[in-house]
């Protein structure tokens, strides 16, 4: 089990375009029990600024978890994926890929290049909030991950 209390914040970094989904993601965590902070950014470019705390994102803190869309403007999902996991200081920040496509290259694709996970985003509130609900389950009560900036 993990050692986060429920006062302990989760920080989220939401890589997404899509307004709706942002939306959903955002209604989603907000019926969770656990303190969650969701920061969203909208392109690959900004992803990794904000990772890096380059620019406007000099006081960007480091996210417990990232759910990262593949098709993003300026910067693909893949490319993202590919700079988080060859930097040194950011590989181990566990990446959920949550994306429309259920195209089984984009999914073997994005564990090449280490993702943690590839879930398909359903449709629908409801469901879209199950999974939400699931990854909140998983990242944060049963994953033990590590604290820090390294």
């Amino acid at each position: 089990m993990n050692d986060r209390t429920a006062l302990t914040p989760i920080k989220i970094l939401l890589v997404e375009d899509n307004p709706g989904d942002v939306l959903l993601t955002t209604l989603a965590m907000n019926e969770s029990k656990m303190k969650i902070i969701i920061d969203n950014v909208t392109d690959g470019e900004q992803a990794v600024e904000y990772l890096k705390k380059e620019g406007k994102y000099g006081d960007a803190t480091r996210p417990d978890l990232i759910l990262l869309d593949l098709n993003l403007p300026k910067k693909s999902g893949f490319e993202v994926l590919k700079e988080i996991k060859e930097d040194e200081e950011l590989r181990r920040i566990p990446i959920a890929v949550l994306t429309m496509s259920r195209a089984e290259e984009d999914i073997l694709r994005s564990y090449n290049l280490h993702a943690n996970c590839f879930i398909s985003k359903p449709i629908d509130f409801e469901q879209f909030s199950k999974v939400v609900k699931s990854i909140e389950d998983f990242w944060f009560t049963i994953v033990k991950l590590p604290n820090g900036e390294k």
